[in-house]
């Protein structure tokens, strides 16, 4: 089966083309257009300019994926696109346009959760990878823990209450002065700053975001204040003109305990849904999973449980087409099939009640 998928639900256009069936999971081409240059102007994502360039980018850019692919129009079997959760302007642009598409080529219509699509980035990476199994997502607006009963079946068992992890390394990264997107810079920084703590430097303590009670529920918000405070209270007790007094290994020091705090609190929570569900398999996905402090410690307690782990390669962590052309494929087996009536929804919370009256659900 041949999807045209389409991604727009935050500062990435991207379109690809997948080949999937029960026996192949194959993309065959995988385009995006960043946005990223355009908001590092103001320090994160502005949500109408990142509308009004996923205007600009998304016709060319689904006509690279399509030529990539090395295709036609007319072979496809299916238009799939991220309709939920999102940034609501960027959102309608790819719906709009993907609706445009599957109507002028009589082709099914599959909304896709952007949630739901990350975790299927990692059927590209292990091709035997199937239901059931854990899924983390952590990324710039969701930190959560998935039970997969089904490709297309996702409870919710654990989630930030506030603020999400990649959010919590952008912000901090900005007031550091880091150059946007933070969560990147952090990484580098951060490996830098283990070194002066294994040369006997003190690690800064942050509270964990790992919540204390029973649930394997987060937030972010206490340690991202606390971090940015530290940061603040350093500056005010330098001398008065200096732009930024906190000199760079303090930096790394900041980078390195937060860095430590946030991966943590996110493994201690795993730990306990491995109890608690049983699971044999974890994936571990979103654009924060490329963050390779994460993505060791995560290997290290799997080994430990003797949990299989799953990670898709790093360009696919990040917003792309071939992740929702994966996940596609498994809604359409099931029967889910929008009409031109589909709309965009900015929260889950909002696709799932309006999912509840449509006509793309069984």
């Amino acid at each position: 089966m041949l999807i045209l998928a389409i991604e727009s639900s935050c500062d990435e256009t991207a379109c690809a083309v997948v080949e999937m069936s029960e026996g192949v999971r194959r993309i065959l081409s995988n385009s995006v257009a960043t946005q990223i240059a355009t908001h590092a102007l103001y320090g994160g994502v502005v949500p109408e300019i990142a509308s009004r360039c996923h205007i600009e980018a998304i016709t060319p850019v689904v006509r690279e994926a399509v030529r990539d692919a090395g295709i036609e129009l007319s072979q496809l079997d299916a238009i799939a696109v991220t309709y939920s959760p999102g940034l609501i302007g960027s959102l309608l642009v790819g719906v709009s346009f993907a609706k445009s598409l599957a109507y002028d080529l009589g082709l099914p219509l599959i909304p896709v959760d952007h949630i739901k699509a990350h975790t299927a980035a990692a059927y590209f990476a292990d091709e035997t990878l199937g239901a059931p199994f854990l899924s983390l997502v952590v990324s710039g607006g969701h930190t959560s823990i998935y039970n997969v009963t089904e490709p297309h079946i996702f409870h919710e068992i654990g989630s930030t209450r506030d603020d999400a992890a990649g959010e919590a390394f952008d912000k901090v990264g900005r007031v550091m002065g880091l150059t946007y997107p933070g969560g990147a810079a952090m990484d580098r920084l951060a490996t830098e700053g283990f070194k002066l703590i294994e040369d006997g430097e003190a690690m800064i303590k942050f509270p964990s975001p790992a919540i204390p009670d029973d649930t394997l529920d987060y937030s972010f918000s206490g340690l991202k204040t606390a971090c940015i405070n530290y940061l603040h209270n350093y500056r005010q007790k330098a001398e008065l003109g200096d732009k930024d007094p906190v000199p760079e290994d303090e930096k790394r020091l900041v980078a390195a305990s937060f860095t430590y705090t946030v991966v943590n609190g996110i493994c201690s929570k795993l730990e306990t849904a491995f109890e608690r569900t049983g699971c044999q398999t974890l994936v571990v996905a979103g654009g924060v999973a490329a963050n390779s402090h994460l993505r060791r410690a995560i290997g290290e307690i799997c080994d430990k449980n003797g949990v299989k782990l799953c990670i898709p390669p790093m360009y696919l962590c990040g917003d792309n087409g071939a992740m929702v052309g994966a996940q596609a494929y498994y809604e359409y087996k099931t029967g889910v099939v929008a009409d031109c009536s589909l709309n965009a929804y900015a929260s889950g919370e909002g696709a799932m009640a309006a999912a509840a009256l449509s006509k793309f659900t069984k």
